[in-house]
């Protein structure tokens, strides 16, 4: 059975922090694989600083050439709008539905929140999340303190990189180069992206 953590976010850019965070699950915890599931462009909200759909995945792509365990997964593109993780969960299932076993990866500000998610006791019970460490404020659900099925993965490196941060200040002609994979700055660079 391969493990794979599924690694939901707009990715737009994907950055290093992305990036050592599913290196880090991959390589210090019984994941076998990373996917990058891209959070599709909202047909009822369009969002000027959002690239396209298919240019996120190409970055998602481009970062992780070099790292075989980690993938891009454009899973929910073709997926009924609004995208609820329950759903996207649903048909990763239907569509491997043997020799995959699905885990959820998010931040510690998220787990704050999981409790408002649609069906999140559906996603607790049939699937493992992983957790790794955020700056944030707001405490943890007494639920999800103890749950067998919520990994807290405490080694991780923190990473507050944020591609909000990289968008605005790439628009500033700020050099954020540091920031992301070579790959990825050149094809924002040469796409002219969120200038």
């Amino acid at each position: 059975m391969k493990k794979v953590g599924l690694y939901f976010g707009t990715f737009n850019p994907i950055h290093l922090g992305h990036l050592v965070i599913a290196n880090h699950l991959v390589e210090f915890t019984d994941l076998d694989e990373v996917w990058f599931v891209i959070t599709p462009q909202s047909p009822f909200k369009t969002k000027q600083s959002l690239l396209s759909n298919h240019h996120r995945y190409q970055m998602v792509l481009e970062a992780t050439e070099e790292y075989p365990k980690l993938k891009p997964s454009n899973i929910e593109f073709n997926l009924p709008q609004p995208n609820y993780t329950v759903h996207t969960l649903a048909h990763l299932l239907e569509k491997y539905p043997n020799g995959y076993g699905f885990s959820l990866i998010m931040g510690e500000d998220n787990l704050k929140s999981l409790h408002k998610w649609k069906n999140y006791e559906v996603i607790l019970e049939n699937h493992n999340i992983y957790v790794y460490p955020r700056v944030s404020s707001g405490t943890i659900d007494h639920q999800f303190k103890n749950n067998p099925k919520i990994k807290m993965v405490t080694d991780a490196p923190i990473m507050e990189i944020s591609s909000t941060f990289i968008r605005k200040n790439h628009k500033l002609g700020k050099n954020i180069t540091p920031l992301l994979p070579a790959a990825v700055f050149k094809y924002m660079d040469e796409m002219n992206f969120y200038r």
